[in-house]
């Protein structure tokens, strides 16, 4: 039988991966706890201790704990510290479901960074929106910016996609093309 898995890419090792031409650096990110938050998020926001709006795309998020909105009554909640609240239904009428292990994490950074954006969306980067899912290099993908970095969190399987995607864009943006 045909081994139909020698069309697909391989998945980097994450743990060392980098793409980096002149302005631009694109780096997997590792170790973030990432829940996924659905149903009343006030009350989310009060039993966690998560502070703030939940961002959108484009829209800065910082520190070590934060939120990215993804719909209307859904947010992903990011952290770089156990988030220490169990998952499940709570009576405060949200729910809370680890997706750490679900989604990859790259941060993009550097001067050509509006090219890049551009290559693989036609939102405008200037332009905050209300939520951070959107399409991004034909992938469903939240995308919003993290302490001056764009940082994207795509589906674990559609990351080597992704990966091989971006080492093109960086390849032509450096040669300016």
């Amino acid at each position: 039988m045909r081994d139909l898995a020698e069309k697909w890419p391989v998945a980097p090792d994450w743990r060392s991966a980098a793409i980096e031409v002149p302005s631009l650096k694109i780096r997997p990110v590792a170790g973030l706890h990432q829940r996924l938050v659905s149903g009343d998020l006030g009350a989310w926001a009060q039993a966690s201790g998560f502070d703030g709006t939940a961002v959108g795309a484009f829209g800065a998020a910082e520190g070590i704990r934060y939120s990215i909105r993804v719909a209307r009554d859904r947010l992903l909640a990011v952290s770089s510290t156990p988030v220490g609240m169990a998952t499940g239904w709570f009576v405060q009428g949200f729910a809370v479901t680890e997706i750490s292990a679900g989604l990859q994490v790259f941060d993009v950074e550097g001067d050509a960074l509006d090219a890049f954006i551009a290559r693989g969306t036609t939102l405008d980067p200037g332009q905050e929106s209300a939520s951070a899912a959107l399409s991004f290099a034909g992938t469903s993908a939240f995308v919003y910016r993290h302490e001056g970095r764009l940082r994207i969190h795509v589906d674990r399987g559609l990351a080597p996609y992704l990966w091989t995607w971006m080492e093109e864009a960086a390849g032509h943006i450096a040669a300016g093309r």
